[in-house]
């Protein structure tokens, strides 16, 4: 029997596009930038390690970051590019042992972070039936991804990953419009749209199209959001308590994390509950 190329594992079974710390050199802590804000006690520039980055590249405060005022570091998602760098872009050679290789590392860290996020969401789009029509450009984008993520240091550094974004782009909105048509009504689009505050208590947005839609602090308490687009929402500090949000399509957990649920939240299987929603 043949390979069926167009079949990929779901993205919950990719631990590779899954943060792993203990494999890297700390480099989101280093190579980002950010400022004092109720994000952030403190501020920092690029390059410079953050002060609570220990010398065993872990988090000093992993556990209490929210209490100590660091909510920020508690939605970021490198989706596995801190190790894919640190261990096979520079061959397990970190900043502090070999100095020279810091300013190319941090330059290409957010590079390959892109990468593997389109990586995350081109293996959620080979799983939808619905995008079967699509899923040999997908796998042939899937493919063509992984081969940039595996580049050397310097062809990283002069890649144009926005070209790149674009292209896979055009077929995650093709992957979006086949997946949204499955609610079988015409539903909302609200793309971009600023939804700062808004009121969508018990909202009907089956299969509405969410891409990059500011949500924060919107109240979508027991809102139905099965099939919905929510790519680049913006979730943060949006009530999404009782909401069904199963079958929604191209969430990450660093958008469920900036959010407030509850235990009545239903989620995609490949997400998890966070542990400071109560």
């Amino acid at each position: 029997m043949s390979e069926d190329r167009t079949a990929a594992p779901p993205a919950e079974s990719r631990p590779d596009l899954r943060a792993d710390c203990s494999n890297c050199f700390g480099l989101c802590c280093v190579a980002l930038p950010f400022a004092a804000s109720a994000d952030f006690a403190v501020g920092k520039e690029a390059g410079k390690p953050c002060k609570n980055l220990q010398a065993d590249f872990r988090c000093g405060i992993h556990t209490r970051l929210r209490q100590e005022g660091f909510q920020g570091c508690t939605v970021y998602d490198c989706f596995g590019a801190g190790q894919q760098v640190s261990q096979v872009t520079f061959g397990g050679r970190d900043w502090r042992q070999a100095p020279e290789t810091s300013r190319q590392m941090f330059e290409v860290f957010p590079v390959v972070r892109q990468l593997h996020e389109l990586l995350w969401y081109l293996t959620e789009a080979l799983t939808l039936p619905a995008a079967r029509p699509v899923h040999a450009d997908l796998r042939g984008a899937l493919d063509d991804t992984e081969r940039l993520t595996r580049q050397s240091a310097d062809d990283l550094a002069g890649l144009d990953v926005a070209a790149h974004r674009g292209r896979v782009n055009e077929l995650l909105l093709r992957t979006s419009e086949l997946h949204r048509a499955t609610a079988g009504r015409k539903a909302k689009d609200h793309r971009g749209a600023d939804l700062i505050g808004a009121r969508l208590r018990k909202a009907d947005l089956r299969g509405a199209n969410l891409r990059g839609a500011y949500l924060i602090a919107a109240d979508l308490t027991g809102a139905d959001l099965r099939g919905a687009d929510l790519i680049g929402a913006d979730f943060r500090d949006a009530r999404i308590g009782g909401a069904d949000l199963t079958g929604s399509i191209f969430l990450t957990q660093a958008q469920l994390n900036a959010a407030k649920g509850d235990a009545a939240t239903r989620l995609p299987a490949a997400l998890t509950r966070p542990a400071h929603w109560s």
